[in-house]
């Protein structure tokens, strides 16, 4: 069985976050964290290799489940072909 803590992870609020570079404001990222302000601050501060060069970075939307998977899925469909179209019509 799960342990107590697995299932304890999994209904941990997950944000999808869709940022924005200051810099090079094509460069565009998707992403999924529980904790929203440390994470924007961790790809501020060039923590991440895959945003580090772009930096600094703007969040242009946050999208809060309670459901891990579904914050799973929907960060999966944005980075998609019918998901990317979702994301330039409504966010950025």
């Amino acid at each position: 069985g799960r342990s107590r803590q697995n299932v304890q992870s999994e209904r941990m609020p997950r944000y999808v976050y869709l940022l924005r570079s200051r810099s090079h404001p094509n460069q565009r990222y998707v992403g999924l964290t529980a904790n929203l302000k440390e994470r924007l601050a961790a790809h501020n501060a060039g923590k991440s290799p895959h945003t580090r060069k772009y930096a600094p970075w703007e969040l242009v939307v946050a999208v809060y489940f309670a459901d891990k998977h579904k914050a799973e899925q929907f960060e999966l469909y944005l980075k998609q072909g019918s998901g990317h179209a979702f994301a330039n019509r409504h966010f950025w």
